[in-house]
């Protein structure tokens, strides 16, 4: 089948490449802010962590900087420039952005498709950012990152991929040569020098560019409704997960590890549940065995559930989020590395 979808991927390889070159030799214009935009991107369709890194990213400038995130807001209903409120849902920004939100209120949180123009009104506004990080722009080339950072999975490395469909890259390969930093995510906790040298001589990294490998670091299980509030989650002899993101592996692995009976239900990346689907899970939860079972999801589906009119249904089952960080195996160097940048283009004046 992947032999059949080569000519399509050759064709998707062809316009990719013109689009680039056009940029490349300024024909088409990129726009550049000398204060600090930190994008954090990958080459595939997802699955890579973007997410909880650029949660990363926050915690380690928030304290310092007016931080701000800026994303297209994927499955709003929304259109054009919208900087969070209390009272906006998923379908106000994105599930992305609203968990951004929720974790860290002390941040601007906003949504476009045209990431200039919402980068020049963060950096414009009254209660303006320091700092600009865009979540998933590395293919949006009309804006020029001053640290470009890309993620690829330590399991699946883009320069071992092809192009949609034949594979899973959204972009060339040839477009990594324009991050600063190279970050393989989702690697082993435990992790040898001689591993990473075999990683790092696969990706064939120019000079200029870092390569930092991470790790994802699950926290303990938080109640998500009242129900869960009165069961101790560590007892629990069965566990229900479900959730909706493009690489569920590490999540369910991570249950697995620490629960004898674990059933899955799998919906799409970024799926918005129906009164249909909670009927199902709840179904499914009724059939599991044991007496001490629980309900478990990400927290990027919860972010899509809370603000459900369909959310109290689950007031008959305990239901909790598995919080994720992540966590760098050079965590020192990575964090002044990301330090630096943002000191040397802090106190730069901003041009159009």
């Amino acid at each position: 089948m992947r032999i059949l979808l080569l000519p399509i991927s050759f064709l998707y390889h062809i316009v990719l490449t013109i689009r680039h070159k056009l940029y490349d030799w300024h024909i088409l214009k990129a726009t550049r802010f000398e204060k600090p935009v930190i994008c954090v991107g990958n080459l595939s369709l997802g699955g890579t962590g973007k997410t909880p890194h650029t949660e990363y990213l926050i915690s380690l400038l928030k304290d310092d900087y007016h931080v701000a995130t800026l994303s297209r807001g994927y499955g709003r209903k929304t259109k054009g420039f919208k900087l969070a409120e209390s009272i906006n849902t998923c379908e106000d920004l994105g599930d992305e952005p609203l968990q951004y939100f929720r974790k860290f209120p002390q941040i601007l949180v906003a949504v476009d498709e045209d990431r200039v123009d919402g980068t020049r009104k963060l950096l414009c506004s009254p209660n303006r950012a320091e700092v600009v990080l865009l979540d998933d722009a590395f293919q949006h080339r009309p804006i020029k990152a001053g640290l470009n950072i890309l993620l690829t999975e330590y399991q699946h490395l883009y320069c071992d991929d092809f192009l949609f469909p034949t594979g899973t890259l959204r972009d060339v390969r040839s477009a990594a040569k324009r991050a600063q930093i190279i970050i393989v995510s989702k690697s082993p906790k435990c992790l040898g020098e001689e591993d990473k040298k075999r990683v790092i001589n696969k990706l064939k990294p120019e000079e200029e560019q870092k390569v930092y490998f991470s790790y994802l670091e699950y926290n303990e299980l938080q109640p998500l409704n009242e129900k869960a509030k009165t069961i101790a989650s560590e007892n629990a002899d069965s566990v229900l997960a479900f959730c909706g993101i493009a690489n569920p592996k590490p999540f369910v692995e991570e249950l697995k590890n620490n629960y004898k009976s674990v059933d899955f239900l799998q919906f799409a990346d970024h799926h918005t549940y129906t009164k249909e689907d909670l009927t199902v899970i709840l179904k499914h939860f009724e059939d599991l065995s044991g007496e001490k079972k629980i309900i478990v999801t990400t927290e990027k589906d919860a972010a899509r559930l809370t603000n459900s009119p369909y959310f109290c249904q689950f007031e008959i089952a305990p239901l909790y989020v598995l919080p994720i960080n992540v966590r760098f195996h050079e965590e020192e160097k990575f964090n002044e590395e990301i330090l630096k940048y943002v000191r040397e283009n802090s106190y730069n004046r901003w041009l159009h």
